[in-house]
């Protein structure tokens, strides 16, 4: 990083954050001299090889046609008619944080300098971050052994054989060898993985301000948060869990007294839930932070030996594993949240009226939010379903396994939308029940995430329809991570 604004690409130290930052366009990338110096190595090793054995896709068809021997005086067009067989994604177009993403996520990947391309594709993808110039990438076409199709868009459009979305760049040539090279990565889902990362991480600290919220107007027991708790069964997301929910609600203060024996397990199990979801986070984050950073292309150009290895990292099991762990413990969070909505209309809980109304006897107030709040869970427990459960035999049977981390990747960005339509329901309701309460609350987080919704949320006694207060606690819920 050479300051705020920009993210230097080295092929070595791109971070998660640093991808978001650039998607969102609150940050530029700029390419290192050195890691452009160490791709054109590999590009002169890799041509030199090609003159002198077989490497795969360079000098040889892909897949089942890997003995099939291209002949030297058409390499030029062998790339281009490989490019073009495989640019066939369908399905939506990638929206554009997505596809800027995908850029620089494989621009870092050829900045390691495994894939022997020539470096003016390099200088093409840094060119076309620095204008803002965008391909059109389909979202349909991969099962996790490389995202062919969408990098074959993207090169294509760089060569000037396809229109583009946003902007233009001139068209670069493609060099023999630079087809597969190009294309041998997982860049696209990767770059879809990282964004679905950064906004369950957002949800998932905002998680423990709505149940704060939800804690106090409930009146729960301070004993399911204390670290003597905590200590005598040490996982890590649990211990942060507790620790956030104790700097959240009593800040330096002494905790207040809960009004039962025992809370109902949407309070009392709420760091054993919670912790887990935090781990699959972080567990998230360093296979992220791995593949960003990979020469993962096969074959790989090795500067150092000036071979060319033909290998298997095109696999994303590791990733596709990782996305369906988060999935699975996120489910089990919103459960929790569910089950806090539901506590929060008990009047044998709260001490208040049925549903929270405010209105003559049998009026219904949020009694909805249950219903909007399960439909929104079934949709997470739907988009939570394992996807590495299956595979794929293709290409003649040659390739014999795939991970469908693409798959995974897609239910996981499904899920934050579901998941943030749970938590606003229980924000509401906790700041509803809040505000009939007229309790003061201590001096702590919780105090300032209760000030911050209830100015952004009306106070409406009677029934009335609930529909846009639970879009403006959509937009409102992961704002509450920076309290």
């Amino acid at each position: 990083m050479t300051d705020n604004s920009t993210v230097r690409i080295d092929g070595r130290h791109l971070r998660c954050a640093d991808v978001v930052r650039v998607a969102r366009r609150s940050a530029w990338a700029k390419l290192d001299d050195a890691a452009l110096g160490r791709a054109r190595e590999a590009y002169v090793v890799a041509r030199d090889i090609g003159a002198k054995r077989a490497v795969y896709g360079r000098t040889t068809g892909v897949g089942a046609n890997r003995h099939d021997v291209v002949d030297p005086d058409s390499a030029d067009q062998h790339g281009l008619r490989l490019l073009s067989s495989h640019a066939g994604g369908t399905g939506e177009l990638a929206a554009d944080p997505l596809v800027r993403s995908t850029l620089l996520i494989r621009l870092n990947q050829l900045a390691a300098a495994g894939s022997g391309v020539h470096p003016r594709l390099l200088e093409a993808l840094s060119g076309a971050l620095r204008v803002g110039a965008l391909p059109r990438v389909h979202s349909l076409g991969a099962i996790g052994t490389g995202d062919l199709s969408a990098l074959a868009e993207i090169a294509l459009t760089l060569a000037g054989r396809r229109p583009w979305a946003v902007g233009s760049l001139p068209p670069v040539p493609i060099s023999p060898g630079d087809a597969l090279a190009f294309i041998s990565s997982n860049a696209a889902t990767l770059a879809e993985s990282v964004l679905a990362w950064h906004d369950l991480r957002e949800l998932l600290h905002s998680s423990h301000l709505v149940a704060g919220l939800s804690y106090c107007a409930l009146g729960g027991s301070p004993e399911a948060f204390s670290a003597r708790v905590h200590a005598q069964r040490p996982h890590p997301g649990s211990v942060r869990s507790a620790a956030e929910m104790r700097r959240i609600l009593w800040g330096d203060e002494e905790p207040r007294p809960g009004r039962r024996l025992q809370d109902p397990f949407g309070l009392r199990a709420f760091p054993q839930v919670q912790g887990p979801a935090l781990d699959a986070v972080d567990s998230l984050e360093s296979v992220l932070s791995t593949d960003l950073n990979a020469a993962a292309e096969n074959p790989f150009i090795d500067i150092e030996t000036e071979n060319a290895y033909h290998h298997g990292h095109f696999s994303t099991a590791y990733l596709a594993l990782s996305l369906d762990h988060l999935r699975a413990a996120l489910h089990h969070v919103a459960e929790l949240s569910a089950a806090r909505l539901g506590d929060l209309v008990e009047p044998e809980l709260t001490g208040l009226s049925p549903f929270l109304a405010a209105g003559p006897s049998g009026s219904s107030g949020i009694m909805i939010l249950e219903y909007v709040a399960h439909d929104a869970l079934s949709q997470l427990r739907h988009a939570a379903a394992p996807v590495t459960l299956g595979t794929a035999v293709i290409s003649r049977g040659l390739e014999d396994h795939a991970s469908f981390s693409t798959q995974a990747a897609r239910s996981t960005s499904a899920a934050i939308g579901a998941y943030r339509t749970v938590l606003a329901c229980e924000l509401l309701a906790a700041v509803r029940a809040l505000r009939l309460r007229s309790e003061e609350l201590p001096h702590a987080p919780v105090a300032e995430a209760f000030r911050i919704a209830a100015a952004s949320l009306p106070m409406v006694a009677e029934d009335h329809p609930l529909t846009e207060e639970i879009a403006q606690a959509e937009q409102l819920v992961a704002g509450l991570a920076a309290v």
